[in-house]
């Protein structure tokens, strides 16, 4: 395979770089899962989805992915929610990965090749526990094990933070047993009634950095080529990930390529949140997450991938229900758009695509220009580290350009090799991003029920007013007719009279 002209952006170099894996053809990469203890938000789901966007493309580009994304299972916010509600820890956990496994389909992401959990994986933990105290860099106190974050010269390499600059309390763990504040639990001694497992240091449970070296390291070897999550993980959670992984192995690098997505921010509700943009992360903690779940309630999923989309994804994306309706709005034109390129190529045109480009005109130029160029501009967008915000631009210019072209009467006859063309680049755009694939009318259909359950309204009531006012044609009362139309307008129902009949759906947007 010829050396790819994908770049990426390199968290550890601060910096774009030719993505090379360390085998041709073949990549390896591991993404920080979940904390298994309540549904996931939103917030969480862009985690998601920018690093299903990541595998799609590369997969798109020929390489064979390995991809790993974990579940952490065992955790302090676990048992804590757990005995909150009288519930066994593991059996807490195992619902909502199953909750997380479902909302993650609905929105039609990737199923990684392994999901492993932290409570099958204890005997890894304990290896590498194990490791890092043979070679010095890490100590036990109390039932405890502490990693020494000063055993690693290199320690701060990603984050940029100094080790004798960081103080106890600031996004590090403070306990009187440590001999630096910024040293951190790789073992955690049971406290009475809590899950624990034994240990060479006595019953206990891993601490949360432990897990992912692990993991990453049994599914995808002790060097691997890209490590990914939220930007909030680069320290100290990510930080901690090399320390204990080079150290435990005794050389690196451990993942070659560091990426890591923005935040989902949404507006802030008080003063103290605010940081001045007035906007803020969008956190459980915060009392201020919308579950996944409840979002695709109302909206179809490819909304809120669209919301995603239209951003980069290292940049910081500000949430509001305007702007998924927005980002429902626009799907809406687009389907529209699909719809009527579907519909004009039902009549098959022997004459090639440059021919009948020619013959439409300015309009058939155009669409015949964007669908030829759609594929090397989506790579050229992509190959910069996924802009995918950048091929959301180019998909609703080929829309806008399908649209004009289909107000053209000579196009009811003669479009259909521009409209397959067109279509070309919808499929690209499903295949990678995941947006225009489903059927126009599903996503009408969709939108159409979500739409009425959100207002109270039931199917039967607007095709009750739709015989209605057919009724009023049929006996040509115009006034009733129109009066009926009317009233379906004002609830947001768009009436479109075809020569089969009246067609309806919900406005959008």
């Amino acid at each position: 395979m010829s050396v790819p002209t994908l770049r990426v952006y390199n968290t550890l170099s601060r910096s774009l770089e030719v993505f090379q894996p360390q085998e041709p053809g073949k990549v390896r990469l591991y993404v920080c899962g979940m904390t298994t203890y309540d549904y996931c938000h939103i917030g969480h789901a862009r985690a998601m989805l920018s690093f299903d966007l990541v595998v799609r493309y590369l997969r798109w580009r020929g390489f064979e992915v390995t991809y790993v994304r974990n579940y952490t299972d065992v955790d302090d916010k676990i048992i804590d929610r757990a005995a909150e509600l009288g519930e066994d820890p593991l059996a807490l956990s195992d619902r909502f990965c199953r909750a997380l496994d479902e909302d993650l389909a609905a929105m039609g992401l990737v199923v990684p090749d392994v999901q492993p959990k932290v409570s099958q994986h204890i005997p890894h933990i304990i290896a590498v526990t194990k490791a890092l105290v043979d070679r010095g860099h890490a100590y036990t106190a109390g039932g405890d094990v502490y990693f020494s974050v000063q055993s690693f010269d290199a320690y701060g390499k990603l984050s940029g933070k100094k080790v004798d600059e960081l103080i106890a309390g600031e996004r590090v763990e403070v306990r009187d047993t440590k001999r630096h504040p910024a040293d951190f639990t790789l073992w955690k001694a049971a406290k009475p009634g809590e899950i624990a497992w034994e240990s060479p240091w006595g019953p206990g449970r891993p601490g949360w950095h432990i897990e992912c070296s692990a993991m990453s390291m049994e599914y995808l070897g002790e060097r691997f080529d890209i490590h990914g999550g939220g930007i909030d993980l680069v320290f100290p959670h990510h930080e901690n990930e090399i320390a204990q992984s080079e150290c435990a192995t005794g050389h690196g690098p451990y993942a070659r390529y560091w990426m890591h997505n923005g935040h989902l921010t949404i507006v802030a509700t008080s003063p103290d949140q605010d940081d001045g943009s007035g906007f803020v992360k969008m956190s459980k903690s915060l009392g201020n997450s919308l579950t996944i779940r409840a979002v695709m309630e109302q909206v179809p999923a490819e909304s809120l991938r669209l919301l995603y989309m239209e951003s980069h994804y290292r940049s910081p994306l500000p949430f509001s229900a305007d702007r998924l309706a927005e980002a429902t709005g626009s799907l809406d034109r687009l389907y529209v758009a699909k719809e009527q390129a579907e519909e004009l190529c039902a009549r098959p045109v022997s004459d090639k695509p440059e021919v009948v480009a020619k013959e439409l005109g300015e309009d058939g130029q155009a669409l015949y220009t964007l669908a030829k160029g759609f594929r090397a501009r989506f790579q050229e967008a992509m190959d910069q580290d996924f802009n995918a915000a950048q091929v959301v631009g180019d998909l609703f210019e080929l829309a806008r350009a399908i649209n004009r072209l289909a107000n053209d009467k000579r196009a009811k006859k003669r479009a259909e090799p521009l409209m397959r063309m067109a279509l070309d680049a919808f499929q690209i755009s499903a295949q990678v991003l995941g947006i225009g694939g489903a059927s126009p009318a599903d996503f009408f259909e969709e939108v159409k029920h979500k739409r009425l359950k959100a207002l109270g309204l039931a199917v039967e009531t607007v095709e009750a007013k739709l015989s209605e006012r057919a009724q009023a044609r049929a006996d040509k009362d115009w006034a009733r007719a129109d009066a009926v139309r009317a009233e379906l307008e004002a609830l947001g129902v768009l009436v479109m009279d075809t020569t089969t009949g009246a067609r309806w759906r919900m406005r959008v947007g």
